[in-house]
């Protein structure tokens, strides 16, 4: 695939990097890890122009039965992107629908699932990290999101050098009961696009709960925070919008591309001056 090609299929829009990660201002950095788990679900040999083309050095792929990761690194910073849901894989589409929640290895309850795709990787990840002393990073969309929040919660407790900076998450479900995700404290971002079915599950009468400052995109596309009256309104508005064009918006409103798009548009109007500077989480 020609690098254009490339540029194309993966929406990359972020400048490249000449910086650490975290100069970023929240926006843009949101913007990168969306555009680096997009790229996530791509084969490596696509995956290296991709990451190439916005300033990182080099990548480790990770893929045991099905649970697959990317570590990517450039002078500064060190990022760790888990693959998502692919409908073609079993062993993804079992991860998620396994949903009975397990003791955790730290504490309170954990997805079954997502736990299992997080065993098959960790001590491969750990390994790989064990040296790093660059900043860490951890994204994902889906599945991948899910996975990226374990992730650094074992690499926040492991015995290793690295300590995740923050999470960014796409259209991720539900990972933990309230003890599971308050027990470590990692800054987290989590993206939802308006009416995206899959934050939802499984759901909250299961004991399960979303952690970190959710980043909502109305029916539109702007990033804005809502009353939860407001928000509910939003949610059918975006409904019926998605009917027009002959969409399921639950289903619609998962897609990365509209994430990429979305929060693209929201860091040009925040650099243009069109809405205020969106400030990053301060961890207590």
């Amino acid at each position: 695939m020609s690098t254009a090609s490339v540029r194309t299929a993966i929406k990359l829009l972020s400048e490249r990097l000449q910086h650490p990660v975290d100069e970023l201002s929240l926006l843009r950095q949101s913007l990168l890890f969306a555009e680096l788990s997009a790229a996530s679900y791509y084969d490596p040999d696509v995956v290296e122009q991709a990451i190439r083309e916005i300033g990182f050095e080099d990548y480790i792929f990770f893929d045991r039965d099905g649970a697959q990761a990317y570590l990517f690194w450039t002078k500064h910073d060190c990022v760790v992107v888990c693959r998502g849901t692919e409908p073609n894989e079993w062993n993804d589409i079992k991860a998620d629908v396994n949903a009975v929640s397990v003791l955790s290895e730290t504490a309170g309850r954990v997805h079954r699932g997502f736990k299992r795709e997080v065993d098959d990787l960790w001590p491969r990840l750990e390994k790989a990290l064990k040296d790093n002393d660059k900043p860490l990073w951890f994204a994902g969309h889906s599945l991948g999101g899910a996975m990226a929040t374990i992730c650094a919660g074992r690499c926040k407790l492991a015995e290793i050098p690295s300590n995740p900076e923050a999470i960014f998450s796409f259209g991720s479900p539900r990972v933990g009961n309230n003890r599971y995700i308050n027990f470590v404290k990692v800054r987290h971002y989590r993206w939802v696009n308006n009416n995206d079915i899959v934050p939802r599950v499984p759901p909250g009468w299961m004991g399960y709960r979303h952690c970190g400052r959710e980043m909502y995109l109305d029916a539109e596309g702007n990033h804005k925070k809502y009353t939860r009256m407001r928000r509910f309104r939003d949610g059918w508005r975006g409904f019926f919008m998605s009917l027009k064009l002959g969409k399921f918006d639950h289903l619609a409103d998962h897609s990365m591309l509209q994430y990429i798009e979305y929060i693209q548009r929201a860091a040009s109007a925040e650099e243009s001056g069109d809405i205020p500077p969106v400030e990053k989480t301060v961890l207590s």
